[in-house]
């Protein structure tokens, strides 16, 4: 554990903070957690983070409890983890997610950890991490899809002090970026997490000078326990005492040939405090999908879903854990042992929501989302220039894609949109400028949202034309099950990716592969999933579902699902009577799609892919 040095003695006796000043402090720390992605987005080189805005910061009081960011990082597990003493000046690193108790969850995430002093003691923490396009492996961009031990998966960082007293360990550097492929985007990147830090440092020290030691910490201290209060009135709003609610899910495959893999989530609320347990969820991927979520990281999640969807005005921080016991059994997907491999829990991620919309929305219809967030796509791209100025010199992309959101209580899921709300796009003009490759097109899919009164968004189909040859990797879900449905909504479709090679042959895509070779004029179809819907689709406005047919979101044929006739009202309230008729009275609250074994048996014939194998605990 490690041991903070500070040269102040006795204790910051607590005062009482008026509402004016609590509220400058707060919105102080909100812009600081903002000017840490500025100054990381204008100082980084890699797409990833430049780009699309792949890191989260964080600032926590003097314990390490995140008041303010976009992603709690579990200090505390991170110095839990950390032998050694930590002084003024230091900044600390690590990429190993089983070092620092999984604050990180794979090792394409570099984390850093920065004390903050002010007259000589710790006030607080900044922190940030990023996820490197390429942290060395056997594969670009460090994400095997077959890897069995996170030993495959690139270089592993202990944690250490990058910074000792202000002083870079150059050695280590070193060594370090000499593992990875383009060293210079790490390097930028890695200095950019350490300049948001250190900005962090700069903005609290100056909120001490300005209102006081005192005063700030106090602040701290009320913003946490504002967000247990609030968190306590919720919880007893929403979660009947003594009543266990349950909700499965599932992870399609795990790149090597198993799955679904089943996960559980249960919640049971006594008292002021809910229990959440993973138990019932499917042993650990023999491949990389392994979701390794400490207990702190699934009570941010929680506490994410609650507050962003039953009072989004609410500071979101780490003041309500406390509040919130979690049990995830060792050795199951959500807990493996080293050394699983980790690079592919981005599927995990994006199900924590799924799960969460299932689970949290059984006793309150406000609170129940479809499905539809349900992964992080994946792109990547690389090669070697064959001809021109550039030949010789080695390219390599890192991409996120976006799939559609689920149909809400409030309307429709956005078409195409992200998992996390800040990450966007990379622009087609600065993919055809920066990578030998075209974008054919770009544009959401019809009929691929799930028909509800709310809408689910739709799939995008991303068409990449190589002009060089290289080898691709795909990292994608919902493949085989589907982003279900709620409240009588459809499920979305799933997701599908293929190659129109250049002589004019067409390859089926396993949504989880690396190493495919790609030569000049094959084009990728990156089909992503669509979001399912909310609501009875009989219900929605004929006259948007036709509006939606001219815009190209819904076809025709499609319309007819929403019990819509285009251009004829007379036809659409006869059919809408016909198929209200021919169905049960009571609308189902989620509709799956077909049941697992059904999608197992008919695998390779709805989606040309082989049936993955269903996983089974060992004793291993």
């Amino acid at each position: 554990m490690a041991r903070i040095v500070e040269t102040a003695t006795g204790e910051v006796e607590r005062v009482e903070v008026d509402p004016v000043t609590l509220d400058l402090i707060e919105n102080g720390l909100r812009n600081a957690r903002y000017e840490m992605d500025e100054v990381l987005f204008r100082t980084a080189l890699s797409p990833g983070i430049r780009e699309q805005h792949d890191e989260f910061p964080l600032i926590g009081d003097p314990s390490g409890k995140m008041v303010v960011g976009q992603f709690g990082l579990s200090v505390p597990d991170f110095l839990d983890g950390f032998e050694g003493s930590i002084e003024e000046g230091d900044v600390l690193l690590t990429s190993d997610p089983y070092a620092c108790g999984a604050a990180i969850s794979h090792a394409n995430d570099w984390l850093l950890v920065m004390p903050i002093y002010h007259g000589g003691r710790v006030v607080g923490w900044a922190s940030m991490f990023g996820h490197m396009s390429d942290v060395g492996g056997k594969t670009p961009c460090s994400m095997p899809t077959d890897a069995r031990t996170i030993y495959e998966e690139g270089v592993v960082i202990p944690p250490f002090k990058l910074y000792a007293r202000g002083v870079l360990n150059e050695d280590a550097l070193k060594i370090i970026l000499n593992q990875v492929r383009m060293p210079d985007w790490n390097r930028a990147d890695l200095n950019g997490l350490v300049a948001a830090c250190r900005t962090a440092g700069r903005r609290v020290v100056e909120m001490c000078e300005r209102f006081g030691t005192a005063t700030y910490l106090s602040a701290l201290d009320a913003l946490l326990q504002r967000n247990h209060d609030a968190m306590k009135v919720l919880l007893h709003a929403v979660f009947e005492e003594g009543r266990t609610l349950s909700f499965t899910d599932y992870i399609c495959d795990d790149g090597v040939g198993n799955g679904p893999y089943e996960l559980k989530m249960s919640l049971t609320r006594t008292g002021d405090k809910v229990h959440i347990d993973f138990t019932g969820s499917s042993p650990q991927a023999a491949g990389p999908i392994n979701y390794y979520i400490n207990e702190n990281l699934t009570r941010m999640f929680f506490g994410i879903y609650m507050i962003t969807v039953a009072d989004p005005q609410i500071l979101w921080n780490d003041g309500f854990y406390p509040l919130i016991d979690v049990t995830i059994p060792d050795g199951s997907y959500w807990k493996p042992k080293h050394p699983a491999s980790l690079n592919g829990r981005n599927h995990g991620v994006g199900r924590v929501f799924d799960l969460f919309g299932g689970l949290l929305g059984q006793t309150n219809p406000a609170l129940l989302n479809a499905a539809g967030f349900s992964s992080s796509p994946h792109f990547m791209y690389s090669g070697h220039y064959s001809s021109g100025e550039r030949k010789g010199e080695w390219f390599q992309l890192y991409s996120i894609g976006f799939g559609g959101i689920p149909g809400r209580p409030l309307g429709d899921g956005p078409d195409g949109h992200s998992l996390w709300p800040s990450f966007v796009n990379i622009p087609c003009e600065y993919l055809e400028s920066y990578y030998p490759l075209r974008i054919e097109k770009w544009e959401t899919v019809a009929d691929t949202g799930g028909p509800g009164l709310h809408r689910g968004g739709n799939g995008v189909d991303v068409a990449y034309v190589f002009e060089e040859p290289g080898t691709i990797a795909i990292h994608d879900d919902r493949w085989l099950t589907y982003p279900w449905g709620v409240n009588g909504g459809h499920p979305g479709a799933r997701g599908t990716k293929w190659i129109e090679r250049a002589d004019s042959t067409r390859q089926v895509l396993p949504s989880k592969c690396h190493d495919v070779p790609v030569s000049p004029g094959d084009v990728l179809h990156f089909v992503t999933w669509g979001g399912g819907g909310w609501g009875d689709p009989l219900e929605r406005d004929p006259a948007l579902v036709e509006l939606e047919v001219r815009r190209g979101l819904v076809t025709a044929e499609g319309a007819r699902r929403y019990g819509v006739v285009v251009g004829d009202p007379a036809a659409t309230e006869a059919l809408r009577a016909e198929m209200r008729a021919a169905r049960p009275a009571e609308l189902p609250v989620f509709d799956m799609g077909p049941p697992i074994e059904q999608l197992l048996e008919r695998c390779e014939e709805e989606t040309g892919l082989p049936a993955p194998k269903r996983p089974v605990w060992t004793d291993a």
